[in-house]
This record gives C-alpha cells, sequence and structure tokens, in this order.
C-alpha cells in the first residue's frame, strides 16, 4: 500500500489537490520563508492568517513581544498567538496584542509561560491556523475576517484553565466584565508612524463564563478587573471537562470601542468558529482561483500559490466601515477619523515593480481604491506615502508613488482624483519631505545638476538618480495623457533622460558622480551601497527601466550590453561591505545562490533577467528566468531568497510564472521569459478569460521557439495590457534548444524611450 501511494505521479497529486473536491488553500504553504534570521533571509516571513487585505492578520508568536521575527521556523516553543500588523521586520509591528490558554500554575511571564510545540501537530493555511500546546494540553485553533477572529481553546480537564489577554507594553489598558464574558482594551505598541492619540481597541467575548478572574500590570497581579499602565495583561480562568472546547470572538478597530463591537457584530455576529472558518476559506479560494494553473508538479503548484497568498496580503485595508456603512478610517497621518478608504504597510520601493502592476491587471477595483487612499494621505499629511507603517516611515528611497499612479492611470483605471494626485506628483518633483523617504531627498541637485552628486553628503545618492529619472518618465507620460502644458511634458521628458548622467563610458558602469563633474574613485562595480542602495554597480546599472535602448546606446551598442548582462551571471560573486562595514544579509543570499553577481534576493535587479527581449537575445533571460524559478523559490520554510518585502518577490514568480513580467510598469507592456505551467488561465474582473498555454513544458523545454496570439503567430517579445484585458490565448511552442532567430527584430523589442525619441 505504501509503494503504491509512492509511485503515484506528482503531476496527478497536483490534479487531485486541485479537484472540486479539495481548495486552493490546501496548496498554500504560509510557512515558507519563516526559516529565517537577521543573519539570513529566506523571506523573513510569518504565517499570516488573514483574509485578502485583512485590516488585521493573526500567527503563531514564538520571539518576545518586541522581536521582530514573530515566528522562526526553528524555535520551539510558543509564547502567543498575535494580532500583528507587521509588514516587514526591518520595519517592526504595531498595535498587537495576544491569547494564549494555559492550565494549572499562573504563569505570566511570557518567556516562562512558553509552551513547546511541534510542527508534526502544527496546521497552517491563509484562512485558518492549528497548534498543540504540550506543556498545557491544550489545542488552539484560530480562524479570521478582515477585522476580527475566532479562537478554538480545547482544554483538558483541569481545575484551573486560564486564558491570558496580553496587551503588550508601551501603553495598554485591560478590562474584565465578567457578567459580559468579556474582555475589552486598547493597546498602542508601535515602532513609529503615528500620532499621539493612536489606539487599537479590541474586544473579545468568550462563550464560557469565568470563575476567577485577575489582571498584571507592570509586573504586579491583582484580583482587580482593570488594569492601565505601559504593560497590562487580562486573566480568565475556569474548570475545564476533558476535551472542552471554550470560544472566542475577538475584534479590534483604530477608530473607537465602539467601532470595535460593531467590527465583531457585523463580521462575525452568531456564526460558529466552523462558520468563520468556511468563509475565509471560500475569500481565499474565490481570488486563487482566478489564476488557474494546468501542469506543472505538486511541489511547483504549492509554490506558485503560497506566492499567489503573498501577493494579497499588503497593502493592508487600514480603513473600517461604521454604523450607517459609510467607509472611514482612522488617519495615521493627522490623527482623525476621515470619511474614505486608507491602505497601509507597503514599501513602494519594493512593490512598484510587480506587486501594483499585478493588482492593475487582476484586481483594478482594489488597485482605485488604493489610490483614492493614496489621495487620502496626501490630504491628511502634505505628502504622497513612499513608505508607510501605518504613516509615513523613514526607510528606502525614491518617489514610486508617481509609478504607481501612473501604471494605475494608464492602464485606464478610474474612481480616484488624478487631480488631486497629479498635484501631489508635482510637489514631490519639487520638495524635500519631512523624512528622507517622502518627497525627493536631494532634489535641488537633481533638478540643477540631472543627477545628486557622491560627495554632498547625500547617501545612496546614484541610485535616487535613477530611482528619480524613471519616475519622471512616467511623470511625462501621465502629464501628456492629462493634457498638461507642453513645457511641464519637455521638462519631464528631459529628466528621464538623467540616468545618463551617472553613467561612466569609461568602465559601462553606473557610477556615483562629484559635484564638479568627476567621477568617484576609487571605483568597484561590487561595492555594494556608498552611491547605491542595498546593492552594487552590478545591480543598480540596470536600473533604466524605462530606456534598456538609452542604457545599449551608452554602452556601445546592444552587444556590448549584453555581453555585461552575460557577465552579470557569471561573474565570480566578490563584493565589498565597506559602506556597511558588515556582512549585510543581502550579500550573503547573493553568495549562496550561486549566480554571479545576480542578486535575486533584493529588489533592483530582479527586472534584469527580462532586458534580453530589449537586446534581441530573447533565449538567455528564457534560460534564466527558468534557473530563478527552479533553484531559488520552492515551498518549504526555506523557500524564499531573500525579503518578501510586501509581496514583491512573490509576484515576480506568479509573473515569471506566467511567462511574462512588468519591467517598466507605465509602459502598458509585459517582456516575455519562459512559462512554467502547461497552461493558466486568468479570469479577468471584466469577466473575460486569458489563456495562457505551452502544451509542451517541461524542465527540458524551457526555450521559446513560436509564440501565437489567439492563433496568430506572434513575433514580439512582449504582450500589451489591454491585450490580455480583451481576453484571448496565448500559446508558447516550447524546446529543449534555443530558438536564436526569434524576437531578434528590432519591431520585436518592448518600449524604451530612445526609440520613441529618435
Amino acid at each position: 500500500m505504501v509503494l503504491l501511494v509512492s509511485l503515484v505521479p506528482l503531476t496527478t497529486l497536483a490534479q487531485k489537490a486541485k479537484s472540486a473536491k479539495t481548495s486552493l488553500v490546501e496548496l498554500v504553504n504560509p510557512l515558507v520563508g519563516t526559516d529565517s534570521d537577521r543573519a539570513l533571509s529566506n523571506g523573513n516571513t510569518y504565517p499570516a492568517i488573514a483574509l485578502p487585505w485583512g485590516m488585521n492578520f493573526w500567527t503563531p508568536q514564538t520571539n518576545q513581544m518586541e522581536n521582530s521575527w514573530t515566528y522562526m521556523y526553528d524555535d520551539v516553543k510558543l509564547r502567543g498567538f498575535k494580532q500583528t500588523h507587521q509588514p516587514s521586520p526591518w520595519i517592526g509591528d504595531y498595535a498587537a496584542f495576544s491569547l494564549f490558554p494555559e492550565t494549572g500554575e499562573l504563569i505570566v511571564d511570557e518567556n516562562k509561560r512558553a509552551s513547546w510545540f511541534s510542527h508534526k501537530a502544527e496546521i497552517a493555511k491563509p484562512h485558518y491556523y492549528k497548534a498543540y500546546l504540550s506543556n498545557y494540553d491544550v489545542t488552539v485553533e484560530i480562524t479570521a475576517t478582515e477585522r476580527a477572529a475566532q479562537f478554538r481553546f480545547t482544554f483538558p480537564e483541569s481545575g484551573a484553565s486560564h486564558i491570558l489577554v496580553d496587551a503588550f507594553n508601551k501603553g495598554s489598558m485591560v478590562k474584565i466584565s465578567p457578567q459580559e464574558r468579556k474582555i475589552t482594551g486598547y493597546c498602542r505598541n508601535k515602532d513609529g508612524g503615528v500620532p499621539e492619540n493612536f489606539h487599537n481597541y479590541f474586544v473579545i467575548v468568550f462563550d464560557k463564563e469565568f470563575t476567577e478572574l485577575a489582571t498584571w500590570k507592570d509586573s504586579i497581579l491583582t484580583n482587580n478587573a482593570l488594569a492601565e499602565g505601559n504593560h497590562t495583561v487580562a486573566i480568565i480562568s475556569f474548570k475545564t471537562n476533558k476535551g472542552e472546547v471554550v470560544n472566542a470572538k475577538v475584534a479590534s478597530s483604530f477608530i473607537s470601542p465602539e467601532q470595535a463591537e460593531l467590527n465583531l457584530e457585523r463580521e462575525i455576529g452568531q456564526n460558529t468558529f466552523d462558520q468563520t472558518k468556511a468563509n475565509a476559506e471560500a475569500a481565499w479560494n474565490k481570488e486563487l482561483e482566478r489564476v488557474k494553473t494546468e501542469g506543472g508538479t505538486f511541489d511547483q503548484n504549492r509554490t506558485f500559490y503560497t506566492a499567489l497568498y503573498r501577493t494579497m496580503l499588503f497593502p493592508r485595508k487600514f480603513y473600517e466601515i461604521d454604523a450607517v456603512n459609510k467607509v472611514v478610517h482612522y488617519s495615521p497621518y493627522n490623527g482623525k477619523v476621515l470619511p474614505g478608504y486608507l491602505f497601509t504597510d507597503n514599501g513602494f520601493w519594493d512593490t512598484f515593480r510587480a506587486v501594483f502592476p499585478f493588482f492593475t491587471l487582476m484586481h483594478p477595483s482594489l488597485s482605485s481604491q488604493i489610490m483614492e487612499g493614496l489621495a487620502n494621505a496626501y490630504d491628511e499629511s502634505g505628502w504622497l506615502p513612499e513608505w508607510a507603517s501605518p504613516g509615513h516611515r523613514s526607510c528606502m528611497i525614491g518617489s514610486n508613488s508617481a509609478v504607481n499612479i501612473t501604471d494605475a492611470y494608464l492602464k485606464g483605471i478610474r474612481g480616484f482624483d488624478i487631480g488631486k494626485l497629479y498635484e501631489a506628483i508635482l510637489k514631490n518633483t519639487e520638495n524635500e519631505g519631512p523624512l528622507h523617504s517622502v518627497g525627493r531627498y536631494g532634489v535641488k541637485y537633481y533638478n540643477q545638476l540631472g543627477y545628486i552628486p557622491y560627495n554632498v553628503g547625500i547617501k545612496e545618492n546614484t541610485a535616487r538618480t535613477l530611482e528619480y529619472a524613471y519616475a519622471d518618465w512616467c511623470i511625462s507620460k501621465l502629464a501628456k495623457d492629462l493634457g498638461r502644458p507642453q513645457e511641464e511634458i519637455n521638462r519631464f521628458e528631459k529628466r528621464a533622460m538623467n540616468y545618463s548622467n551617472v553613467f561612466d563610458p569609461s568602465v559601462n558602469f553606473m557610477r556615483g558622480r562629484n559635484e564638479d563633474g568627476t567621477f568617484q574613485s576609487p571605483f568597484r562595480p561590487d561595492k555594494w551601497g556608498d552611491a547605491f542602495t542595498e546593492g552594487s554597480s552590478w545591480h543598480w546599472t540596470w536600473c533604466v527601466l524605462h530606456d534598456p535602448q538609452g542604457l545599449a546606446n551608452l554602452m556601445g551598442g546592444r552587444e556590448k550590453m549584453a555581453a555585461r548582462l552575460d557577465e552579470l551571471f557569471t561573474t565570480a560573486p566578490t563584493f565589498d561591505y565597506s559602506y556597511y562595514k558588515r556582512q549585510i544579509h543581502e550579500i550573503t543570499e547573493m553568495l549562496i545562490s550561486n549566480m554571479g553577481q545576480y542578486a535575486h534576493g533584493n529588489q533592483p535587479i530582479q527586472h534584469g533577467i527580462y532586458f534580453y527581449d530589449y537586446l534581441g537575445q530573447p533565449w538567455k533571460g528564457q534560460y534564466q528566468v527558468r534557473q530563478v524559478m527552479d533553484k531559488l523559490y520552492t515551498p518549504n520554510p526555506d523557500g524564499l531568497c531573500g525579503d518578501e518585502d510586501n509581496g514583491q518577490t512573490s509576484a515576480w514568480y506568479v509573473f515569471s510564472a506566467m511567462g511574462f513580467y512588468p519591467v517598466a510598469p507605465g509602459t502598458g507592456e509585459y517582456a516575455f521569459g519562459s512559462p512554467l505551467f502547461k497552461k493558466i488561465t486568468l479570469t479577468l474582473e471584466n469577466g473575460k478569460q486569458f489563456e495562457i498555454s505551452a502544451p509542451a513544458n517541461s524542465s527540458e523545454n524551457v526555450y521559446v521557439n513560436k509564440v501565437t496570439l489567439n492563433c496568430k503567430v506572434y513575433d514580439k517579445n512582449y504582450i500589451r495590457h489591454i491585450d490580455i484585458l480583451k481576453g484571448g490565448k496565448l500559446k508558447f511552442e516550447m524546446t529543449p534548444s534555443a530558438n536564436l532567430s526569434r524576437g531578434t527584430l528590432l519591431e520585436s523589442f518592448p518600449y524604451s524611450f530612445s526609440n520613441e525619441t529618435k
């Protein structure tokens, strides 16, 4: 019998797993990326139990409340089950509190109460989590809605069973109301990005009467029903029979205690745990089923749907529905409760590349709401967010909000105030913000000289220049579409060429440039940081997303650029970390991937593979993209190759598995790679279906011999967004050897700004 099971083909298992009887959430592994730490990121994720883009996530907690590595796969003890809003361990969490069951002696201290657990007795799915706490013989189950959740605790026979509600430190309050079997309170923990009146109000209702109660305040335990201080914990106790189930319904609000109660009633009400679980599963399947794969191994399907799940977590909804069914939000920018949508927990430096283009393709209505939220953020703070959690955070570079806005608008997405957003974009192009992450740090130099000098005290200057130039190209396109004055369009078109000001033809690399026009010296293309951001010139030289042909012209032609791109994958992975004074984890992740200087674990180079489409050598990209998908992604806890970064690393995989990638948002084009599956069917929001097929696909057949679109030969190295939206069939003929003639003509290449301006 065991032998028979082991001989079932993996493809059959994958098809069975995806049959009508089994939901796609069963293919998702939220533990992917959790085998990480500060020194080496295999994703730096935690298992998020949530609804798509939900306001609150829930996660098991292996580390202390202030440790941003909330859940580490190699840890062996759990100390809480936490409501979390953390977008990245490097940003930190906010508005977190936890529930935790115990039996026997009451232990409040989070280090001492932690219980042994095993992955063998753990279930983690997007909509459901289950773990067994061996110290207490208690099983914990969690399922979620957007702003609420249900817990199911299964206790042993015990005269002293407890549930602790830990409101964490940095200011919290708990209140126990035994007659109502309820605990209310608030938490105020944060790592930044909030005004003074920030609170997360929570309400928890149990279905069992309490026999005892206690509160813990800043290390002092009393039998008071109310505690308010730096760190508070509420404790309820009762007797339980063997196998007795205690249910808890939880909700929270950033607006008020009353709104928390309303969220609980609206999203859970009288529903049982199983009903809430079924609703959550259905919500995930509704979204996952819009991208249907066929063929591929079981692990490829698991990897794909796990990546798809990761693209639908951030940015999170930061709005609520009030008593008269109006969309309202607490503003993390000015502390007021205001009408309209707001989203947060996103770094656009990461997600402008593939996550937001994925929204424009598969979730345009969501994209419209996010754009409205950006306009609200501008109204409330005076600036467009670039890294919000929940308000402005001083992190990363660029003014990539302009990219997201432009890409959405030029793809026909409406329902938001584009005039206000364009006003905000223009403000960015002329001003520095109160934080280096908003506005444009170094903007006066950039606008006057055409680059940010290396020697004027502005860190990561060359990377900023490159990102501003691409954003300016996007702005020029948006300005033209909006009918703005020609002088304005010309200004941004000129600035779009500023990337050329930091290219040194003597070395054929991007390079820091001093205020007097000389290039910084000495120069090593493998020096990380300094003139660049989390990478070296090997990575940033390719950050001319809007004009690969212009970059080729600077390098002496497409052949020379292709040769340098080849070197990216073959040059030894040397590095200079003197700027950081230590080997940062991104460097380590490049080293262990064994792909030369290519560093897929960080964003600046992730599009680089697709540049072969612009150079008349698409077969090289086809090979490399399959190498990355096969080597650097798995459905296991170490299944990512660097920081996940709000879904960007996963969005790269989702697009690449479909066979194309949005190299330059704003162009409305997707460059071809090598599709992973025999067939993927996209069900678009407009009701049409777009089918991507590659019937002969296999691990050997990685090269594209021929492409047809709606049964007609298609010689382009890209496909247009508008053609996908029409629905239809894109077919790849796959072979084990490269077709060295297809896609070699200039008319087959994707968009480059220099070709347009000839």
